[in-house]
């Protein structure tokens, strides 16, 4: 099983990249996000992988984030979707709108990504929502906000507190803390965040 490439991007095109690692070149399917992400071709690159193996196929698949790969596996663990309609989700949104959008409900956010229908948005949205939260608040947009400690996680268990749930708050307060910057006080993320789930 292949975790982890680390070489020089040969080349890149749509949807894939060449890695050289070795003199081998390594074939990764990735989402535009992450081929952006990579920069310039012959330039060092390090990709989190996933491997797919068929009968008839071998595909590797490449993020340029951990997180990017852990939400990569959670979209494909619902029925209809396959590797192709994860990485257009996830080239149609950041990480972090993904978890807003699932939290929120908002499935019309999601069938924004090529090849996602209402119906298969709606059963995304509604499969996941309770599980964006297991993967340790918004993943790659600021401070983590799965932390118990300091504002962001007092302002997590606030709204909590107040009934929301754990995948609901995390989103709401992260919404909050890039509106509001880092060093907000408490009572100004908590203020935010209630504007933020009420819409």
């Amino acid at each position: 099983m292949i975790a982890k490439l680390t070489g020089r991007l040969d080349s890149s095109g749509a949807g894939h990249a060449v890695i050289d690692v070795g003199g081998i070149g390594y074939l990764v399917e990735a989402s535009a996000r992450t081929l952006d992400a990579l920069g310039p071709v012959g330039g060092d690159v390090t990709v989190h992988t996933e491997m797919l193996v068929g009968e008839d196929f071998l595909r590797l698949l490449g993020f340029a984030k951990a997180e990017e790969r852990d939400w990569f596996r959670l979209l494909t663990s619902v029925q209809g979707v396959g590797a192709k309609v994860a990485l257009a989700i996830l080239s149609a949104l950041e990480i972090g709108e993904l978890q807003r959008a699932l939290a929120n409900g908002d499935s019309a956010m999601i069938a924004r990504a090529n090849g996602v229908g209402p119906k298969l948005a709606q059963r995304i949205t509604h499969e996941l929502k309770d599980k964006a939260g297991a993967l340790g608040g918004i993943a790659g947009s600021g401070p983590g906000l799965s932390a118990t400690s300091g504002p962001l996680g007092d302002a997590i268990a606030a709204l909590t507190g107040l009934g929301f749930k754990p995948a609901e708050a995390s989103a709401a307060v992260a919404a909050a803390n890039e509106e509001l910057g880092a060093g907000a006080s408490l009572d100004a993320l908590v203020r935010i965040a209630l504007k933020k789930a009420a819409k």
